[in-house]
C-alpha cells in the first residue's frame, strides 16, 4: 500500500497542532505515510483525520500503547500494515488524554 511507509518516524510524542495550541487530546493516531501524530476524531480538534484531508495519507495507526490497528480515512475500514518505525505509541508517562496539565476538569463533555 503505497499511503504506508514504514521507515518513517513519528512527528513526536503528542498531536502537533495540539501542542503548538497548548491544546489536549483523548486519543493519539499516526499518519502511516509521513508520520504526523495527531489527535483521534473522538478529540476536540480532530487534527489526525484533517491532516488526512489536507495531505491526501489515508492510513493511520492507533498511537496508543497496546494498539497496533491501522485505519483507512478514504475507505472508512480496518485495514493491515506493517510494523512501522519506533516508538510505536505515545510515552507510557503520558496520560489518555493528554498531555497532563493541560486536560480540563470537564473533559468527558467535551469528546466529539
Amino acid at each position: 500500500m503505497t499511503d504506508i511507509d514504514p521507515a518513517v518516524v513519528p512527528s513526536g510524542a503528542g498531536c502537533v497542532e495540539c501542542d503548538a495550541a497548548g491544546g489536549w487530546w483523548f486519543h493519539l493516531r499516526r499518519c502511516a505515510a509521513c508520520g504526523h501524530v495527531g489527535c483521534c476524531d473522538s478529540s476536540p480538534a480532530q487534527h489526525a483525520s484533517g491532516h488526512a484531508a489536507a495531505t491526501g495519507h489515508r492510513v493511520v495507526q492507533s498511537y496508543e500503547p497496546g494498539e497496533d490497528w491501522f485505519w483507512d480515512f478514504g475507505t472508512a475500514r480496518v485495514v493491515a500494515g506493517p510494523v512501522l518505525a519506533d516508538p510505536q505509541h505515545r510515552p507510557l508517562d503520558q496520560p489518555a488524554p493528554g498531555p497532563a496539565g493541560r486536560v480540563p476538569v470537564d473533559w468527558q463533555s467535551k469528546l466529539n
